[in-house]
């Protein structure tokens, strides 16, 4: 269970503070939610106490994890063989999961497809998506700026 003040990642949304414990009663049951401010997305949103294990919330990555993932991240090789519908399904999965290493690794391999060819809609959409995420938790993890985050992830 998380505490007010605890730093947390919400997948899908990115990295957030929980600003709150409230009890509150939906459809005539009373049960104890997160408040949770989300600040790259200027987000708050409530989310039952009991299903944040389910949800995928977690703590913010340990700062020096976070470190050995962005120098590995530009070592990493991706295969681009596998066809975009069984790719599309792969990154889905990972970015849901809210591990920071799948969300490191599919930020890379988006990075580099973009760079040897034009991203359809989706790639774009997903490259935007990942990289709102890792800036979100650098920022949160190293208590700086998303310029200062954007640093560290492209250096």
């Amino acid at each position: 269970m998380f505490k007010i003040g605890d730093k947390i990642f919400y997948p899908m949304h990115g990295a957030g503070e929980i600003k709150g414990i409230e009890n509150k009663e939906v459809l005539g049951r009373t049960q104890p939610y997160y408040l949770i401010n989300i600040p790259i997305s200027n987000l708050n949103v409530m989310v039952p106490v009991k299903n944040a294990q389910k949800l995928g919330i977690r703590p913010l990555t340990d700062p020096t994890r976070l470190d050995e993932i962005l120098i590995t991240l530009h070592e990493r090789y991706v295969d681009n063989d596998i066809p975009w519908k069984d790719r599309f399904k792969v990154i889905m999965e990972k970015i849901k999961s809210g591990n920071i290493q799948d969300t490191a690794t599919i930020y890379k391999y988006l990075l580099d497809r973009s760079k040897e060819k034009t991203l359809n809609t989706n790639e774009k959409a997903l490259l935007s998506k990942v990289h709102k995420f890792l800036i979100s938790e650098i920022c949160m993890i190293q208590n700086i700026n998303e310029n200062e985050a954007e640093h560290l992830l492209i250096s």
